[in-house]
């Protein structure tokens, strides 16, 4: 258990731009911060940061809340771990107690995978610095491969011994569960008796979560063994999927979003030997075909990514295809090729770090040059197979979803390729009628599953009361504690003995004033969760002179700081449209907050009136010789309607 103590602590260092900007690229907007959606594809920014109140909302996901919200909804932390998370971040000590047998048994499976894969991180890093075989063999390759200690410390590089059980008999020892040893893929099982370690006798390579999760391992054998592959990756599991993961992209977050670029290669070592090298913004797919998922993963840090292609890997055209996959997604892309026998371990490993940037500055051609160059070099002069060359560049610029970048590329192309643009618009124009004939049949074979009845179709009525409700709540966290002018409308009898409004002015704080006019009329909200959010709010602003709306949002439930984080960023949806460079000017609620606060609940009080209109409305029809109270009740109302639709200057 976490003492409150150290979770106030934790509230109080926390900055949730600096947390969510370790995620996601977010540049500046106003007072606020923007960025792409974490948890959804977009090429337009939907996502908002509020320094001020400390809170964020995603628009496209209907997400928000704090910085520990963020945590737990992208990283799927649990409460504990994303103040963990955060206690580590900014330094601050966090004492607990050890878990008994029944408190481990009670963590999650997930939970426990995850414990699993820590502890073997930590075993393998010991055992290559502290055991003799460690030494010898593990730490001796990695030396031989040139790095350093403080970058084999940095990746958390290992070794596991060459011996049958001796990881997961460390690990039983500890008490670590031997069902979560297998699903992690750490140790196979065979048979009822038969178990051994699957990384045996191979240096470790930990591949960590954006936030520094320890996902699974990639392991390389070191002897001569034919039989066994040269590289082995954990198994996918519940936490470790290798689509959706990049190698290095922990390490490389910050120089990745700061850089404004990432550098995409093939293997561990060579991500190692570029941050050797000083170039940190790098990540490897891990030997696997590059996938939509992880291009996303880039694409929340950086719209540009340089690929680059070992001078003879094999498969160069099948490679390609990754190009494709990161045009789909709106992103920048170009290529290095290194020279022919070297790969970006190699050519880092003999140049200096200044060469080698050099080499990728000057090397880095646009992703047309780089296909034309090699789909040319394979047409060698064939002119079927040259217009099989341009085909294929018009299919990948086609992948392209900016119009504007398209048009550039294939005039480009033409440049390159010696051939009219017309031809080219023209191929590009028929793929895209394909695609829509495609998509057209596509729709016809849904259509065919379900028929739609639109003479049936309505549309959704607004609950008014739920949106005054909301508005009530909006004000109590906007503005709660601030001292206003309020023009109150008192009735009174006027010399004709007839009742009429006249203003009083009195000075109050926000809160006062909506809780003294909802009491007076006896008004409980309807909606469960306002009614709570009020009722907490109200006394949080009556008994704590220190009272903040983040660490109002600390206090309450997952689910609560969620809704109350898109009350409070509402307005921020101007923000992203940026409406003030088009000369319009949305006005600050703060500037009228009196009268905004005076409204809302007037209009509050007239639709109360009109609820119980109707109802009474309702009861006169039951009964047969109708009712001279009810009527006169409901004459009284329609007068005190009129009266608050004055105050509101309506018209009825």
């Amino acid at each position: 258990m976490i003492a409150k103590e150290t979770i106030d602590k934790v509230f109080d260092a926390a900055r949730v731009e600096e947390v969510i900007g370790d995620f996601v690229q977010l540049k500046k907007s106003g007072s606020n911060f923007k960025g792409l959606s974490p948890f959804t594809d977009e090429r337009t920014p939907s996502f908002m940061v509020s320094p001020v109140k400390q809170i964020w909302k995603d628009f496209s996901s209907g997400k928000g809340g704090n910085a520990v919200a963020f945590l737990m909804e992208h990283e799927h932390f649990s409460y504990p771990e994303a103040i963990k998370y955060l206690a580590k971040k900014y330094g601050i000590e966090i004492e607990e107690t050890e878990q008994n047998d029944e408190q481990k048994e009670k963590a999650s499976e997930r939970e426990s995978m995850f414990l699993v894969s820590e502890f073997a991180r930590e075993y393998f890093e010991e055992t290559l610095y502290h055991t003799s075989s460690g030494k010898a063999i593990g730490l001796s390759y990695f030396k031989e491969r040139g790095f350093k200690d403080e970058i084999i410390k940095k990746f958390h590089l290992g070794y596991c011994l060459d011996e049958w059980d001796a990881f997961t008999k460390a690990a039983l020892d500890k008490g670590y569960q031997l069902e979560f040893l297998e699903k992690t893929g750490l140790t196979i099982i065979k048979g009822e008796q038969k178990r051994f370690d699957r990384f045996k006798g191979r240096v470790m390579f930990p591949i960590h979560s954006m936030s520094g999760r320890v996902l699974g391992f990639g392991g390389r054998i070191l002897n001569n063994d034919k039989k066994a592959a040269k590289y082995l990756n954990s198994p996918e599991s519940d936490i470790y999927h290798k689509s959706k993961v990049l190698y290095g992209l922990y390490q490389a977050k910050q120089a990745i979003a700061k850089l404004d670029n990432c550098y995409l290669v093939e293997g561990y070592t060579d991500v190692i030997q570029f941050h050797q090298s000083g170039i940190t913004n790098v990540v490897a797919s891990s030997g696997t075909a590059l996938t939509s998922e992880q291009i996303r993963l880039i694409n929340r840090l950086t719209r540009n990514i340089t690929v680059l292609f070992d001078g003879d890997a094999a498969g160069l055209r099948a490679s390609m295809r990754g190009i494709d996959l990161i045009l789909e997604q709106g992103m920048n892309v170009k290529v290095v090729t290194f020279p022919q026998g070297e790969d970006p371990d190699s050519f880092a490993t003999k140049n200096s770090p200044e060469e080698l940037q050099y080499f990728l500055d000057t090397n880095a051609k646009d992703f047309i040059q780089f296909k034309a160059s090699v789909l040319v070099d394979q047409a060698q002069g064939d002119p079927v197979k040259k217009a099989d060359t341009i085909r294929d560049i018009v299919h990948s610029i086609n992948k392209i979803p900016d119009n504007i970048q398209r048009t550039v590329y294939i005039q480009e192309c033409a440049r390159i390729m010696d051939i009219s643009e017309e031809v080219l618009f023209n191929s590009l124009a028929q793929l895209g009628k394909k695609e829509i004939a495609e998509a057209g049949k596509a729709q016809k074979k849904s259509q065919k599953a379900f028929e739609v009845v639109r003479s049936e179709q309505q549309v959704e009525k607004v609950d008014a009361q739920q949106f005054l409700e909301r508005k009530i709540i909006e004000l109590l966290l906007l503005y709660g504690l601030e001292e206003g002018e309020f023009q109150d409308m008192v009735l009174k009898e006027d010399d004709k003995g007839e009742l009429v409004m006249e203003p009083e002015v009195h000075g109050a704080r926000v809160f006062e004033k909506i809780y003294l006019d909802l009491q007076q009329d006896e008004v409980e909200l309807s909606n469960p969760v306002f009614r709570q959010v009020y009722v907490r709010l109200i006394e949080e602003m009556h008994t704590n002179e220190h009272f903040t709306v983040d660490g109002f949002l600390n206090q309450v439930e997952a689910e609560v700081a969620s809704e109350l984080s898109s009350i409070l960023m509402d307005d921020e949806r101007y923000a992203l449209h940026n409406w003030d460079k088009n000369n319009i000017f949305v006005k600050e609620k703060k500037a009228g907050m009196a009268q905004l606060v005076s409204e809302t609940i007037l209009s509050l009080r007239c639709h109360l009136i009109d609820k119980r209109v109707d109802q009474l409305q309702g009861e006169i029809l039951k009964i047969e010789d109708g009712s001279h109270e009810l009527l006169e009740e409901i004459m009284n109302y329609h007068h005190l309607k009129r009266l608050l639709s004055n105050k509101l200057n309506r018209v009825l």
